[in-house]
């Protein structure tokens, strides 16, 4: 497998991650020696994190973990959960179970919002907050202005009789305003909840009914590149559907308005911060909610807080005078990442907008702009750019930028190469993976490892993963379920109002008692490196050769007249189908011959699809991934309102299409 990047000479001397191991006195292991003790020493290997950063106690903690097992692991079925909110919380009944006896740090008490206005090695006029928007004009933020804002959101948040464990709701944008709502929520113990203006009401009401906030913050409208979306007859919905919700801001954004209204006026009291308990409710994140009642993930202040202090530092090394950047929406993890920049330092970029407008290479002009040395995407979009022939070093100055990440869907040896030389042939490129149930990836890179195409760099810092094959044990370079069998701290706290815990186990461990499966496909190289090859749930597997749809898609995208693809194995009748976007022009014969042969060369037989359709788009959600399990339920006969939530989908219209092939193969 071609190297693509390799790490410095004196990377130990000048990355995050050896100082680290300076401090820790293994400045002399691997990188593989390194993770085999973080994921076996839990207990040292967190307790060196809470430690080495510097964590902010305001009573100690007793233990680091107590107990190791998970759920389903014996004798552990029988433990009881119980919410663990105090007295005086409003609607305690509908309150979280306690996540069935992993408790991490029991006795510690902190608060997330503390560490990230810490802002360490950061001046006061320096600027941390940079927002860029489509709707008005540039807003930054310095470090002391931040600490402001969310002194003065805090104060007005505690005049609406906000306190511990009410739940603020935010239908706002990728702004520096919802950063400041947020951390004003966390420094009262408050629970936090987003979802992007683009999510439809019943997508909204779907996640806050669940919930009950007591406050919703939203904003009038916003400009998706020429397009003005006003949004406020979806926020009446939203509200009348919440009886829950007793005060309602709405901020004039498209007119400009910069700030929180009545939550930024000025103000006597001083910044506080609660000290909540180590797994006390910091936000709630929801699962896509594509094929029912998305899940409401709840995660804590100190598991959040410890996982992006290693995640950012360690293995993205961030720090002071960086500019990190992630494409994200408010509805996606990867906002939530990305606000924690500041815990370690670095300065953080929001973007507000359309990332295509005018054109795919308006991402690339901001990086140069905002002095990215951190730009973070998805595989879809790098992919995107890739098909338009885009060569971003000649339309922006990317000098500065050292490290690119890419997550959200596999990314294919041909993106890895067209990174490298299309982009930068020095950055280092972090493809990782993880997910919205852990907040982070649990794959990815770091600065000791090298790139090789087409492969994710390692296995993440006290993250044991592993590939289980059919028999359910461990195996190394075969295609196994993406497993995590031993806890970390970000694991979900709870379900909310799962009072039992039935629904936290049926989701995760299930299948293995006491292991955690994540319901991807994943190799796991001899030399420590990882490829994922789609979901689990939409293996095709015919003839007994088990197939990731990634590769599937590697090979049928990677011709000139497709423009995006999705295939289905139906077991039931043993059919593939293949669905196609094309560039221009009709599906004809000569195409389906020459998507054929190139399935056979690069996959094999068994792979050529019994059909192929063109249809006008393939159904993405609202992060950009693909629908394959909804699909595959249309077209065995579930309805569309059943198979798929349509308002959490980029494009719903393009159900229709599924739809209609539907009705025709039962007609026939």
């Amino acid at each position: 497998m071609t190297v693509l990047w390799t790490p410095a000479s004196d990377v130990r001397q000048t990355s995050r991650i050896g100082d680290y191991m300076r401090w820790l006195g293994r400045e002399d292991a691997s990188y593989a020696e390194l993770w085999e003790w973080s994921t076996t020493d839990l207990a040292g290997f967190w307790k060196s994190i809470w430690e080495y950063f510097g964590v902010i106690a305001h009573s100690p903690y007793s233990t680091v973990l107590a107990d190791e097992s998970m759920p389903g692991a014996d004798g552990f079925d029988s433990v009881q959960a119980k919410p663990w909110f105090g007295a005086g919380v409003r609607d305690r009944e509908s309150a979280p179970a306690h996540p069935l006896g992993i408790k991490w740090f029991p006795g510690a008490t902190l608060n997330y919002a503390e560490h990230v206005l810490r802002m360490p090695g950061v001046g006061d006029d320096e600027p941390i907050v940079l927002g860029y928007s489509q709707t008005r004009a540039p807003v930054t933020l310095t470090k002391a202005e931040l600490v402001e804002q969310v002194r003065r959101a805090r104060a007005g948040l505690v005049r609406l009789g906000v306190g511990q464990g009410d739940r603020v709701a935010a239908y706002l944008p990728n702004i520096p305003e919802t950063f400041v709502l947020f951390l004003a929520a966390a420094s009262l113990g408050a629970i936090f909840s987003s979802c992007a203006p683009e999510f439809g009401t019943r997508s909204v009401t779907d996640r806050w009914t669940q919930i009950s906030p007591t406050v919703l913050v939203s904003i009038d409208g916003y400009r998706y590149g020429e397009k003005v979306v006003d949004r406020r007859a979806e926020v009446e919905a939203i509200r009348a559907a919440l009886p829950s919700v007793e005060h309602t801001l709405t901020l004039s954004y498209l007119d400009g308005q910069v700030g929180l209204g009545p939550l930024s006026e000025a103000t006597d009291e001083p910044l506080a911060f609660a000290a909540v308990p180590f797994d006390h409710p910091l936000y709630v994140l929801y699962s896509s909610g594509t094929t029912g009642l998305p899940k409401p993930i709840v995660h804590g202040h100190g598991g959040i807080l410890l996982e992006h202090l290693k995640m950012l530092a360690l293995h993205h090394d961030l720090g002071p005078g960086d500019c990190f950047f992630w494409f994200s929406t408010t509805g996606w993890m990867m906002w939530n990442f990305l606000v924690s920049g500041p815990a370690v330092g670095a300065s953080i970029v929001m973007f507000d907008g359309n990332p295509g407008h005018p054109d795919l290479g308006a991402l690339w002009r901001l990086a140069e702009e905002a002095g990215m040395t951190y730009f973070g995407t998805s595989a879809p979009f790098l992919l995107a750019c890739r098909k338009e022939g885009l060569v971003p070093r000649e339309i922006a100055d990317l000098s500065r930028l050292r490290g690119l990440g890419s997550t959200g869907a596999p990314l294919p040896p041909e993106g890895f190469r067209w990174v490298y030389e299309n982009v930068s042939a020095s950055l280092q490129l972090q493809s990782l993976s993880g997910g919205t149930d852990v907040c982070t990836g649990f794959v990815g890179a770091s600065p000791l490892n090298p790139v090789y195409e087409g492969e994710i760099a390692a296995r993440c810092l006290g993250a044991r993963v592993e590939a289980y094959d059919s028999a359910g044990k461990p195996v190394i370079g075969e295609l196994g379920e993406l497993v995590i069998t031993a806890p970390m701290p970000s694991m979900p706290i709870g379900f909310w109002g799962d009072s039992d815990g039935s629904r936290y186990r049926e989701a995760y461990f299930e299948t293995y008692p006491g292991v955690w499966r994540h319901g991807d496909w994943i190799t796991i190289t001899e030399r420590g490196s990882c490829v994922i090859t789609g979901r689990s749930d939409a293996t095709l597997n015919r003839g007994g050769v088990r197939l990731g749809t990634a590769e599937f898609y590697s090979v049928v995208e990677g011709l000139p007249e497709i423009a995006d693809s999705l295939v289905v194995h139906l077991e039931d009748t043993n059919e593939l189908i293949l669905f196609v976007v094309l560039r221009a022009g009709e599906l004809d014969d000569p195409l389906k011959r020459s998507i054929a042969a190139e399935l056979r060369t690069a996959l094999s037989p068994r792979h050529i699809p019994d059909a192929i359709y063109q249809v006008g788009a393939v159904p993405r959600t609202l992060s950009g991934k693909k629908l394959e399990v909804p699909v595959k339920r249309i077209l065995t006969g579930t309805p569309v309102e059943t198979a798929a939530a349509k308002g959490a989908l980029a494009n719903p219209e393009s159900l229709k299409a599924f739809e209609d092939l539907a009705h025709n193969r039962i007609a026939t």
